[in-house]
């Protein structure tokens, strides 16, 4: 069994900033692919970044140059440091991962979402 779970999200003015953290625990052996995803109402879901067990990323077009994802592979965890943020980011934020288990079985692992909200 594997658990993701995210913190960080809240309220915050536009420009602002803010850091999520996912992190993966259960029977792991390996977390390959990290990733958040986010859906705001009406929308369909989309990729914001994700990143490798060996730190290669990918961002969505709409916040490449504002947000950065990162790994702490020791912990299981990723970051997503989230500034100038816009109205346009509010969403709920899902973390993602690919894991292999101890038993050796390819998971996908799906966080609950943290909700983000960016409004004066």
């Amino acid at each position: 069994q594997v658990q993701l779970v995210e913190s960080g999200g809240g309220l915050v003015q536009p420009g602002g900033s803010l850091r999520l953290s996912c992190a993966a625990s259960g029977s792991i052996s390996t977390v390959r692919l990290m990733g958040w995803y986010r859906q705001a109402p009406g929308k369909k879901r989309e990729l914001v970044a994700s990143i490798t067990n060996s730190r290669m990323t990918n961002y969505g077009d709409s916040v490449k140059g504002r947000f950065t994802i990162s790994r702490d592979n020791a912990k299981n965890t990723a970051y997503l440091q989230m500034n100038s943020l816009k109205p346009e980011d509010t969403a709920v934020y899902l973390c993602n991962a690919e894991i292999i288990s101890i038993g050796g079985i390819l998971v996908g692992s799906w966080g609950q979402g943290t909700q983000v909200t960016v409004s004066s």
